[in-house]
């Protein structure tokens, strides 16, 4: 009797690639925004090539562009619910 063959390891699977341009705030152009991060200056800008907008906020090692176009939602959200709550 033959000994059983031995089976090759399960190809590794690729981590899906997060998305690099987004859905401008202001426009809602879609793939509007691009950001850019430079780590020698220490700082990450979201553009909309659109309507030229611009987001910037500091940057470190693990900032990656979904990062700075969340962060920048979340400012034009929190700026919406101040302006909201002077009108009262």
């Amino acid at each position: 009797m033959g000994k059983r063959g031995s089976q090759k390891p399960a190809p590794k699977k690729k981590p899906q690639k997060l998305e690099t341009t987004f859905t401008c705030p202001f426009c809602q152009r879609a793939d509007g925004v691009e950001c850019s991060i430079d780590l020698k200056l220490r700082i990450a800008v979201a553009t909309c090539w659109a309507c030229e907008e611009t987001y910037a906020t500091k940057a470190h090692s693990l900032t990656e562009p979904l990062d700075v176009y969340s962060e920048w939602i979340d400012e034009c959200e929190k700026a919406n619910q101040e302006d909201h709550m002077e009108i009262d």
